[in-house]
């Protein structure tokens, strides 16, 4: 990506970010001109649609520009011009999908982008697709700024995708045909519903055609193979049990060094059996996505100058079980952490706690959709199956000696030790009793950071662990405090965050995916899976108004008074 610098010196109306004439959102935005600035600009620098050429390029794989449409879906006049003048090969994918894993995905050669029907605002940098749960985030940022049409035109295309592609999909790419992400949409519905309402138009008839896709959606996630087991819970589960294609080309060697991990801990291999020899080769393919063998050749003997190489080297390659356990982490979105085992690798094998912390939402919120519906029969189911998952959720979830919510093994039938930023989703979605919510704050300092709050205590290399701080789970976490009256450490670690983030824009001019909350820098070392910390960013920006908009007066002038004029482009 190429960046031009120019000098920010825009004072942007604060209608952008409050109602006419409050004077307490002027205050908060006086002398942050140029971060909010960036942020504002960055919303249509985001945007993609299909009439613009960049849409159909994938950063991660760069090979092809393939653009497929659903098999029901006649080529548009707009998609044949798109054809046309950005050189782009259209493809109807072989059959009608009507759920998620249902079409191999290693059919579809090449790989390209699925066709949605609206705008959308990709998160940046390599992501170049409308992704699952980052748009949660991005929605709650054009809410902010009144960008409604734009903010209901990705929840349009989630409809779209639930229609003809089985399901709300990690990100509209082909490979992705086999996973979703975590469950966000009623979120969405309702943030953009109660916009317009708060606008003068209560648009029933949208909340109604909304409900229906939701409920679709939501079916997914209580059926097999997303059954946690006897829980009563959910896990997360993608459909392939092959490499990732955009691991493949754009994490290098990742899998590799997951290899070298289990090689190196074969006491962390044992209960799964990761790794396999030569001559277990033959019982079980190892292949990627597009054919091609994936091992690691293993020499146990020294090389020295007279001994250069092995005679016989054992060829190792991951397992089956690996793959699908890797391909549904990236499903949880926390790609790569080590909470669901090194590298993710039994995220399959977990009821988790954020999954069936949104999904409680996710019935909580078809409850209320359906109660201002006027449709009572359905609000009381939804009632009782969110007060039934709740009820799993304490007894599976909760670990009272610990104050704390922990992951669920489903094979071992016991809690995991991991402690976790996502112990913060229960108070999010409203399901912690008071008493439980303030244990889990009393846990608050081991995950407190000068930047914010870290993922987890533990450092694994993995950018979902120590010392990263990421947007998303900031905001559920300071949103969650709120909800139990925990304002003032929520007011204090907000704080820190967005003042890391403005720090940071002010050396670079940049908004950046993660920041590591130890340094309080946009430097960052993850080994773990891609490297990189991306510009944009989609849901940091949006995280940030959230952020100030919810900040006292007087930290909001703090945080203004720190910046400078700044060199910044995107």
């Amino acid at each position: 990506m190429v960046l031009a610098f120019v000098l920010f010196c825009i004072v942007l109306p604060a209608s952008v970010f409050a109602g006419e004439g409050d004077e307490t959102e002027i205050a908060k935005t006086k002398g942050l001109e140029p971060i909010l600035g960036y942020i504002s600009r960055s919303w249509d620098t985001l945007t993609r649609s299909m009439e613009d050429c960049t849409t159909v390029v994938d950063p991660k794989l760069a090979e092809h520009s393939v653009l497929y449409l659903p098999a029901d879906v006649p080529v548009s006049a707009q998609v044949e011009e798109m054809q046309r003048r950005c050189h782009v090969q259209v493809k109807a994918l072989p059959e009608k999908i009507t759920r998620p894993g249902q079409l191999d995905t290693s059919r579809l050669e090449p790989p390209g982008l699925l066709y949605l029907e609206h705008k959308y605002v990709v998160p940046g940098g390599r992501f170049n697709e409308m992704y699952g749960w980052d748009s949660y985030f991005i929605v709650r940022g054009l809410v902010r700024e009144g960008r409604i049409e734009l903010a209901k035109g990705m929840i349009e295309n989630f409809f779209f995708e639930i229609e003809h592609y089985g399901t709300v999909l990690n990100a509209n790419r082909s490979y992705y045909l086999s996973r979703s992400q975590p469950p966000f949409l009623t979120s969405m519905i309702l943030a953009v519903y109660d916009a317009e309402k708060a606008a003068g138009n209560d648009d029933k008839k949208w909340l109604q055609r909304a409900y229906a896709y939701a409920a679709k959606d939501w079916e997914m996630w209580v059926r097999a193979p997303h059954i946690a087991g006897d829980t009563g819970l959910a896990r997360y589960y993608d459909f392939g049990d092959v490499p990732a294609p955009e691991s493949l080309k754009d994490e290098t060697d990742h899998y590799r060094k997951v290899a070298a991990y289990f090689l190196n801990h074969p006491e962390q291999d044992q209960d799964h059996g990761y790794l396999m020899r030569k001559t277990e080769s033959a019982k079980e393919p190892t292949h990627d996505a597009v054919g091609r063998r994936y091992s690691v050749q293993i020499c146990d003997a020294a090389t020295t100058m007279e001994r250069a190489g092995c005679d016989e080297a054992e060829q190792i390659t991951l397992s089956r079980d690996f793959y699908r356990g890797d391909r549904s982490m990236r499903e949880s979105g926390f790609d790569v952490s080590f909470r669901f085992g090194p590298h993710g690798a039994a995220t399959h094998h977990y009821a988790a706690v954020c999954l069936n912390s949104l999904l409680f939402k996710y019935e909580k919120d078809l409850d209320e959709i359906s109660t201002t519906l006027g449709n009572r029969k359905d609000a009381d189911e939804w009632k009782k199956r969110a007060e039934q998952r709740k009820q799993n959720i304490q007894k599976f979830l909760w670990d009272g000696q610990g104050g704390f919510f922990f992951d669920y093994n489903i094979d071992r039938k016991e809690r995991s030790t991991y402690q976790y930023i996502t112990a913060f989703y229960p108070l999010w979605a409203g399901l912690a009793t008071k008493e439980q919510a303030a244990a889990v704050m009393k846990n608050v300092g081991k995950l407190e950071q000068p930047g914010g709050l870290v993922m987890s205590p533990y450092e694994t290399e993995g950018q979902w662990d120590f010392p990263y701080a990421w947007a998303p789970t900031q905001l559920l976490a300071i949103e969650g405090m709120r909800k139990y009256g925990f304002n003032t450490d929520a007011d204090r670690i907000s704080y820190n965050f967005v003042s890391m983030v403005a720090q940071n824009f002010r050396h670079d001019g940049t908004i950046r995916e993660k920041y590591n909350a130890v340094t309080r820098s946009s430097e960052t070392a993850v080994k773990a899976g891609y490297n990189i910390n991306v510009v944009g960013f989609g849901w940091t920006n949006a995280v940030f108004l959230v952020f100030l908009h919810d900040l006292p007066q007087s930290m909001a002038e703090k945080l203004a008074e720190e910046q400078v004029p700044v060199q910044a482009g995107f």
